[in-house]
């Protein structure tokens, strides 16, 4: 029998984060592993109890939830910790900064139950959770904020097709979208795709939309 997904819900409102553990217990796959209500408390119980993903809220008490995020899966982090980050607002500037500090993804806290639920799962299995047109909205908002001055696109190790590949990734296209795009196959574009991520080294989809932003090579 496979082990349950092990799932730490952060959120300073009581009433919501009793209505998560409440959805996530009820699953058979998953497993509420811990609950808290402040940023500082969720690194301290994610450090210690090594659950599968963090429900993460950004506005929190003590330790916001991007420091929080920062600090469980950031760059400098050798042991990762999966983060699926919840807002109240789709185009929520937290929400872009808690994508560059290391979170896998986003839902909106009126996601419907099934939502969430299947984004918990998404973001166990090392996949990240990115809505196309959320995805587009949100990181092209704030994408130019960051952007070397200077216009020119810096140096990078792609290749032209890489290239391509990596700006429909920052579109929010899926892999099956790509490859019909660019009329390869789906296995193709997982092999570009994990060529981009290595070569540029970085952890996932996600932070792939960020660099194709934050490095102007997407408009």
């Amino acid at each position: 029998m496979t082990a349950p997904i092990r799932v730490l819900v952060c959120d300073d409102q009581m009433l919501i984060r009793t209505g998560l553990v409440t959805i996530i217990g009820a699953q058979p796959d998953l497993e509420v592993a811990g609950e808290c209500g402040d940023g500082q408390t969720a690194v301290d119980l994610a450090e210690r109890l090594r659950p599968d993903v963090v429900l993460m809220d950004v506005r929190m008490p003590v330790l916001d939830g991007i420091e929080a995020t920062r600090r469980l899966a950031g760059a400098a982090v050798g042991d990762p910790v999966k983060v699926l980050v919840l807002t109240t607002f789709n185009l929520d500037e937290y929400v872009y900064e808690a994508l560059r500090a290391g979170a896998s993804g986003f839902l909106l806290k009126d996601a419907p139950p099934s939502q969430l639920l299947q984004g918990i799962r998404t973001v166990a299995t090392g996949a990240a959770l990115l809505d196309p047109e959320v995805t587009r909205a949100l990181v092209g908002r704030y994408a130019a904020r960051i952007r070397p001055a200077g216009g020119a696109a810096p140096a990078h190790p792609l290749t032209p097709r890489e290239l391509e590949v990596l700006r429909l990734i920052a579109d929010g296209r899926s892999n099956a979208e790509i490859a019909a795009a660019l009329f390869i196959s789906p296995e193709t574009v997982k092999t570009f795709v994990s060529r981009i991520l290595t070569k540029l080294e970085l952890r996932d989809r996600v932070q792939a939309v960020v660099y194709a932003h934050r490095h102007g090579l997407v408009d």
